[in-house]
């Protein structure tokens, strides 16, 4: 009895280590931080390598593409704190001048390296509410 006490203690610590095991590879494969410019500016060696998405505005008049490439290098800025990000791909229509974007991909000491499709923008004249005289559906 004793004996098969043991072969089912002993197989149930087996699955258990193997499913812990693949759980954790998984999730760290899969972990991506959402931050802000200037939280991840304000420390950034602890930030390279690890995925993350990067949220902030794109600073006037830095957006460069070189000629005849989809290659773009262009500065993310949040509150003071600037990182230059670099991407090669197509971006969207919103991504212009002080449009709020979103970035994914692995900071490093040369700057933000953005993932295939990683650019994420949106222009602020169509989220914001509109107001003045004769926006608000009342009647005077």
């Amino acid at each position: 009895m004793s004996q098969k006490v043991a072969k089912i203690g002993l197989t149930s610590v087996v699955l258990l280590t193997a499913f812990l095991g693949l759980m954790w590879t998984t999730l760290s494969e899969g972990t991506e931080y959402y931050k802000h410019v200037d939280e991840v500016m304000a420390s950034p060696e602890q930030w390279y390598g690890k995925k993350l998405q990067l949220h902030g505005h794109v600073v006037d008049g830095s957006i460069m593409r070189r000629r005849d490439t989809l290659e773009y290098r262009f500065q993310v800025e949040n509150n003071g704190h600037v990182v230059n990000a670099s991407y090669t791909g197509v971006v969207p229509d919103t991504f212009k001048d002080g449009s709020e974007v979103v970035v994914k991909g692995k900071l490093g000491a040369g700057g933000f390296t953005v993932e295939p499709n990683g650019v994420m923008a949106k222009c602020p004249s169509k989220y914001e509410a509109q107001s003045g005289p004769g926006k608000s559906g009342g009647r005077s």
